[in-house]
């Protein structure tokens, strides 16, 4: 039946529906003003006891395209996100960040493109330590609070080919930081006036700072690597990508017959009680410790990741106050899984040297793991912990 179209019509009479009603009956067609007749209007009526609405049609979701090329712009990396293309064969730094209760809130650790989560001693209820690698730092304005490294963190920063940056360590990271394949800044970076032990008071900055309270500048991060000689892009350690990302930067992991539904993660990490929480909404791991979640107290969001990465390793113990290292480069199978969009994924995990790249397989099949788009978080889970993770 064809109807003149009609935007808004109140509440109408009685005897006004009474009038429409005969109208419709008598098939009388109204004035269409050259609207052919096999036509049909756009708006559909709906008429109610009292009220005629119009039916709205809801629009359809437009589905994102996936753009292989963007002017001005590459792929990063780290990522697989644009980032401008005078980034492309810059190295990024791996910052040391202070993990304990007195150290929060964190400033920057939302600007990081990859985190790392390690138990940092075994003494303490395991706490734990985060290096975050940043591949835009002259974005950075304040990141921190910096604390020292561990053997470790300079082969893990040496598989991405970073400029460690931190403030001290053990002796025992002495051959490491020595080795060739490292370059690293220690300590010297800005202190805030913040009203915390001093151990809880630097922090990396790009440009330099100057404490308003104490009237003392602090070079910062540009300055630091230009003084200390380093290469800002990729020099001949680099052994190359480290990520595969999957085809159109989409892992269909939800089709995955291994995958299982995981929306929380209990880490076995007895002092921060870390956690990982997924948000439907966000289709990302929120990243939760000490009971609340983690928010970056630059921006104000709460920390998450697309991708997660859990690793079972074993570790040494140096001596009896918790100094350790993880045996990255042992000839044991590695157990691990991969998480991302509510689903786990169990995978294996190798590295062949202290500085060459981890490479991650899919469990039944042995191929190379493929990555979403977006930030990853990797958590090293003690192998003498492993059966105390929890997925749910």
């Amino acid at each position: 039946m064809n109807l003149k179209k009609i935007t808004t019509i109140a509440a109408l009479s009685a005897s006004t529906i009474s009038i429409l009603a005969f109208s419709f009956a008598c098939q009388k067609k109204p004035d269409l003003q050259g609207l052919p007749e096999d036509q049909e209007p756009e708006t559909v009526v709906t008429i109610d006891s009292d009220i005629i609405t119009p039916a709205v049609e809801e629009p359809e979701e437009e589905e994102e395209v996936y753009e292989e090329t963007k002017e001005g712009f590459v792929r990063s990396e780290l990522t697989n996100e644009w980032i401008d293309e005078k980034l492309e064969n810059q190295r990024p730094i791996a910052v040391m960040v202070d993990n304990e209760l007195t150290a929060l809130d964190h400033f920057g650790v939302n600007q990081s493109d990859v985190v790392y989560e390690l138990m940092n001693s075994t003494a303490n209820g395991r706490v734990t330590r985060l290096m975050c690698l940043v591949k835009d730092y002259e974005k950075i304005e304040q990141f921190g609070s910096i604390r020292s490294t561990r053997t470790t963190n300079v082969m893990l920063s040496g598989e991405w080919n970073a400029i460690l940056v931190h403030d001290g360590g053990p002796f025992y990271i002495d051959n490491y930081i020595g080795m060739p394949y490292c370059n690293n800044l220690s300590g010297g970076f800005a202190r805030y006036s913040n009203g915390k032990p001093s151990e809880f008071t630097e922090y990396v900055t790009y440009e330099s700072y100057t404490n308003p309270t104490t009237g003392k500048s602090y070079a910062g991060l540009g300055e630091r690597i230009e003084k200390a000689g380093y290469s800002v892009e990729y020099n001949k350690y680099y052994e190359g990508k480290h990520w595969k990302f999957a085809s159109k930067g989409d892992n269909k992991i939800e089709d995955n017959k291994e995958g299982k539904k995981v929306v929380d993660v209990d880490l076995p990490f007895p002092h921060n009680k870390s956690q990982l929480k997924y948000n439907e909404e966000k289709k990302e791991y929120e990243y939760y410790e000490y009971g609340k979640a983690h928010i970056d107290a630059l921006d104000d969001e709460v920390t998450s990741f697309t991708n997660v990465i859990l690793e079972a390793i074993s570790f040494t113990q140096l001596d009896q106050n918790g100094y350790l290292t993880y045996n990255v480069t042992d000839s044991t199978t590695h157990e691990g899984y991969y998480l991302s969009r509510g689903i786990a994924v169990p995978i294996t995990w190798s590295k062949a040297t202290p500085e060459g790249i981890t490479h991650y397989y899919y469990k039944s099949t042995g191929q190379e793991l493929e990555l979403n788009t977006g930030k990853t978080y990797i958590a090293f889970v003690p192998a003498d912990s492993w059966n105390q993770l929890e997925l749910k």
